[in-house]
């Protein structure tokens, strides 16, 4: 089984996915992480994420291990560093065969990203964009990053998800925009029991 979970940034689509993982017995895979992993080895490899050889070199290099250090991978900045690798088609389409290789291992998986059931996995047997509003957003954002002590302001953060979004977007390959087959889920006014509990009745119907 292969649920594919869609959505901007801070959207809850992490949070999500890892619960339906326990929930049907999956295993899961943050593909923003695997982006970020990239962006991370071109900047601890002293190039620039601009650089299209430096990404497309930390992308051919990438392995599960450099996945372990999730509060590097998350730190501020990182999001913006990894939109920007995200949008080169040479490093997507090396991430694409990490992806479809993760999926394809039994019993299956769950995959949350911006493009998993319209280009990663588009015969997924489930799927669901989550979307929210960009304030909502942000302001989710802004209060994780504030709770471990990060010093920055709501409206960085909000800025930081409007430019995000329009790169995503905006991207010539892969652009952010639900699968023609996924079910769409507002977590808009939903906490993350109502989004999980709302996402097990789309999948139950799917």
């Amino acid at each position: 089984m292969i649920i594919a979970i869609d959505g901007p940034a801070a959207s809850g689509k992490g949070t999500l996915a890892r619960r339906l993982a326990v929930r049907y017995g999956l295993r899961h895979l943050d593909t923003g992480m695997l982006y970020r992993a990239v962006a991370r080895a071109v900047i601890d490899a002293g190039a620039d994420v601009a650089d299209p050889a430096a990404r497309l070199a930390a992308a051919r290099a990438l392995d599960v291990t450099h996945l372990k250090d999730a509060a590097s991978l998350r730190e501020p900045g990182m999001g913006e560093a990894a939109s920007i690798v995200a949008a080169d088609p040479a490093v997507r389409a090396e991430i694409l065969a990490f992806q479809r290789g993760f999926a394809d291992q039994p019993p299956g998986a769950v995959l949350d990203g911006r493009d998993i059931g319209s280009v990663v996995c588009p015969g997924a047997d489930a799927k669901i964009f989550v979307t929210a509003a960009p304030e909502a957003r942000a302001e989710r954002r802004w209060r994780e990053l504030v709770g471990n002590g990060v010093a920055i302001s709501y409206e960085q953060v909000l800025d930081d998800i409007r430019r995000r979004d329009d790169r995503d977007t905006s991207r010539a390959v892969a652009p952010l925009r639900p699968a023609a087959d996924a079910h769409l889920l507002d977590t808009t006014e939903l906490d993350i029991e109502a989004a999980f509990r709302a996402a097990v009745d789309l999948i139950s119907g799917s």
